[in-house]
């Protein structure tokens, strides 16, 4: 997951100037509360229900189901924890209806019961099985339980090298009903972790970065549509598919997605794109915001992500009956890695999370906490629409218009990522957007932004500096990434048609300073290396060596074999500097994309690029002095986990 190159016009580094906010500002309007898990319990959530009960049912990706009492903490600071069900084949979803459990096991959909009330499940019926090969990566997911009854399920596709569908029906959404009927709903998937409805009951699918995935998303799915992984397309030919794509008919690479999808029924371009590592690494749960509670946000979407232990926030409407939109930052700072949320009684938001095998920025291995809404929200932009004329921006609250008029506190710049079958993809196209005029509403709640430059297909990210309210709140969070699928009819097409200059990266992938990832021999070494390590990695984030021993002065030959199913990279840092590194690769941004994830600092001695899977490289470099030198992955969030030491003698 990491590149390098410089972007057009370096529009990242301009953004630097922006002030960014902290999980502590967050945390003075969405309290975070810890719900206590017993010492006895490895309680790694896989899925979250409430019963009728209001008791909170937690699937556990050790094979558990927990049932808790009490979860809000009002009779005791320590809830009480009944064993459901134990036995289970990793489910990592949990549902419940008219008394029973539902969850998906690696192979099967099951109902769980207590028929005789001793709070112990004595019936585990199979509603439906699907095959499985025995590859890893066969995870399964669901059921999310429609109003009409009806359940939906997905499944992961295999991984050997790339995604690909081993068994009948990996990469697809099932619809299945409880007497056991199944139908093929839609495909086009690769790890669809998450799924839900938003207020309109229409469904979305969230996907990770991967092979035909540039970054996370969340898509809009109707039944027989298509959402952009052609392994599944496999099965398209099944009775009962609704699909007539060709898997043939895609090439390793095709260019752009939305334009490839241009002329094609039921080919489903994402709705929103969360722009890789600036807003999460690893979508993980959708759920509506429905209530009342949720104040000025109401009827949009959260959407978690595990890498990075944080919550979004996703704002969509309809234009030309396509569904687009934009994503926020909402809330940081939790304990692991987010992979399940649920609504409690009281409105509050119970989040489940888990980080074994899943590096996440939250250090704890899994954990359970709750979201407490407040009673003032603060100031934000509430809704970013499209218009005629560039956007609409609207926000909780009135905000200053004499700053708000000012163009120069508005920044935005289009870009979009290649559609291939490489892991993830760097920033490309990216264009600065000419904001030429800020209309400010006579309520003081929105603002009118004519802009320059917009494309259709790509994400359009908004910085924003100063705006605040009269009396001198400030915005909690200054950006929004907004991706454009339509125009709104009578917009003037010539604007959004506009060149946009463009820098060609130089090294992409591999940092800015081509001396410190030399992959040629060099030609001084007349005898060659006086020692080559062979370095690989292994399940978990992690290299199969954490420690390195060299002699100082001798010539070193680095081959890094990434034999994992994700991007990564090896840096060797100065010593005592290898979270000074990985912080900095955090705080990279989209530049990072391009970059490699590695920064432009001396405390960066050598490193290899971005390597694909089941790909490797060679580096070569003279060992330093004396010393214990740190080396990570320097992919964001990997470094807390993926690291060991050069020791140098």
């Amino acid at each position: 997951m990491v590149r390098c190159a410089i972007i057009a016009l370096l529009f990242i580094c301009a953004m630097e100037s922006f002030a960014q906010n902290v999980p502590e500002n967050e945390s003075k309007y969405y309290k975070i509360t810890t719900v206590p898990v017993p010492d006895s319990i490895m309680l790694e959530v896989g899925g979250l229900a409430f019963t009728d009960e209001d008791k909170l049912g937690v699937a556990t990706r050790r094979g558990e189901i927990w049932v808790i009492d009490d979860p809000y903490q009002t009779k005791s600071n320590l809830p009480r924890y009944s064993l459901f069900a134990s036995g289970l084949h990793e489910p990592l979803w949990l549902a419940y209806k008219k008394g029973a459990f539902f969850t998906t096991q690696r192979s099967e959909l099951t109902k769980m019961s207590d028929s005789n009330g001793d709070g112990l499940a004595d019936l585990f019926q199979t509603i439906y099985a699907w095959p499985i090969s025995g590859n890893y990566h066969e995870y399964s997911y669901g059921p999310l339980i429609l109003p009409n009854g009806e359940m939906l399920v997905t499944l992961n596709l295999s991984w050997v090298g790339r995604g690909e569908s081993l068994t009948k029906w990996r990469g697809w959404m099932l619809k299945i009903t409880e007497d056991g009927k199944m139908t093929p709903f839609a495909t086009g998937m690769r790890s669809p972790a998450a799924f839900g409805l938003n207020a309109s009951g229409d469904i979305f699918v969230a996907e990770n970065q991967g092979d035909w995935i540039g970054s996370g998303r969340i898509t809009h799915l109707n039944a027989g549509d298509f959402a952009g992984h052609p392994a599944g397309l496999k099965w398209a030919s099944e009775p009962g598919s609704p699909l007539d794509l060709k898997r043939a008919s895609f090439a390793d690479s095709i260019g752009i997605m939305y334009d490839y999808a241009q002329g094609k029924p039921h080919f489903k371009v994402p709705g929103i794109w969360f722009p890789h590592t600036v807003m999460g690494i690893s979508t993980s749960a959708i759920i509506s915001m429905d209530s009342e509670e949720a104040g000025p946000f109401k009827g949009q979407l959260l959407v978690g992500d595990q890498g990075h232990s944080k919550i979004m926030r996703a704002f969509l409407e309809k234009v030309n009956g396509q569904y687009q939109g934009a994503c926020f930052p909402f809330r940081e700072g939790f304990a692991s890695g987010i992979l399940r949320m649920a609504w409690g009684s009281d409105h509050s938001l119970f989040v489940g999370m888990t980080s074994r095998g899943w590096a996440s920025t939250g250090k704890d291995l899994f954990g359970l906490q709750r979201v407490i809404f407040p009673k003032q929200f603060p100031l934000e932009i509430r809704a970013m629409r499209i218009t005629t004329t560039g956007f609409e921006l609207e926000f909780t609250k009135p905000v200053n218009k004499a700053i708000g008029s000012m163009t120069e506190n508005y920044k935005m710049t289009g870009f979009t990522y290649s559609y291939h079958k490489k892991y993830g993809s760097p920033v490309i196209n990216a264009g600065n957007c000419n904001v030429s005029k800020a209309e400010v509403s006579e309520d003081g709640k929105k603002v009118n932004l004519t802009v320059n430059g917009l494309r259709a297909g790509y994400i359009h990210e908004l910085k924003i500096a100063n705006i605040a309210t009269q009396e001198g709140e400030k915005l909690l969070h200054p950006e929004a990434y907004y991706t454009i699928n339509a125009f709104p009819e009578g917009t003037n097409h010539a604007h959004h048609e506009m060149a946009h200059t463009k820098t060609p990266p130089i090294a992409a992938g591999c940092g800015s300073d081509s001396s410190k990832s030399i992959q040629e021999q060099p030609a001084d070494w007349k005898t060659g290396a006086d020692m080559t390590i062979n370095m690989g990695t292994k399940p978990g984030l992690k290299f199969d060596k954490e420690i390195l021993e060299v002699k100082a002065g001798s010539k070193v030959k680095l081959v890094f074999n990434n034999n994992d199913d994700m991007l990564h990279n090896l840096v060797i840092t100065a010593p005592g500097k290898g979270e000074e590194v990985g912080q900095n690769a955090m705080d990279m941004g989209l530049n990072g994309t391009n970059a490699g994830y590695i920064p432009d600092s001396k405390s960066v001695l050598f490193h290899t690029c971005l390597i694909q899977p089941e790909a490797s490289q060679t580096i070569y470099f003279t060992a330093p002095k004396a010393g214990d030198y740190p080396f990570i992955c320097s992919f964001p969030g990997h470094s807390f986990v993926m690291k060991g030491v050069m020791k140098v003698r």
